[in-house]
């Protein structure tokens, strides 16, 4: 089951941003970085600003009645270097590392995917971390191409390389 994520959500969508962004990053940077920079991007006061953009929709996936991912989709977010618009950028889209292997980050790709189109966007991109195999092999499975790499700060002494990647329609 997908859901809207409001801010009547946004404990659960703080807690599972921080615990998803440190099964797949928390390897990345030192722990107090990592602590660091999660404390801001997911705080409650943050988050709720997000959320009451209405160029960006989040969405919890369950499995089992339990919450096992979420997504964040902006639409109308150009990048320099792609012509076409609008765009839509798949800022986030996270599942707990318990629910892996249940295909939910393709359902939940789909879903945002179909979003997208409804919203008569012109194609679709993201950030992917250049380490992140397991994302780049999905993303190209869908249909995305790398285009771009730029730095993603996680603190002021530490960057992971990225790749951006991009899908017309």
């Amino acid at each position: 089951m997908i859901t809207k994520v409001g801010l009547a959500d946004i404990e659960n969508l703080s807690w599972l941003s921080k615990i998803t962004f440190v099964q797949s990053h928390g390897h990345s940077a030192s722990e107090k970085e990592i602590n660091i920079y999660t404390r801001y991007a997911y705080s409650i006061g943050k988050l709720e600003k997000e959320l009451n953009d209405p160029e960006s929709l989040f969405h919890f996936i369950y499995y089992n009645n339990k919450l096992a991912g979420y997504s964040k989709l902006i639409l109308t977010a150009s990048y320099p270097k792609i012509d076409s618009s609008p765009l839509a950028k798949l800022d986030r889209i996270y599942i707990d590392e318990k629910y892996l292997d249940k295909k939910l980050g393709q359902v939940l790709f789909d879903f945002n995917l179909e979003i997208a189109r409804q919203n008569n966007q012109k194609g679709i991109w993201l950030y992917t971390w250049i380490e992140n195999q397991r994302a780049i092999k999905f993303y190209k499975k869908n249909g995305f191409v790398i285009i771009d790499e730029k730095d993603f700060k996680i603190s002021n002494r530490h960057s992971n390389p990225n790749y951006i990647m991009y899908r017309s329609f």
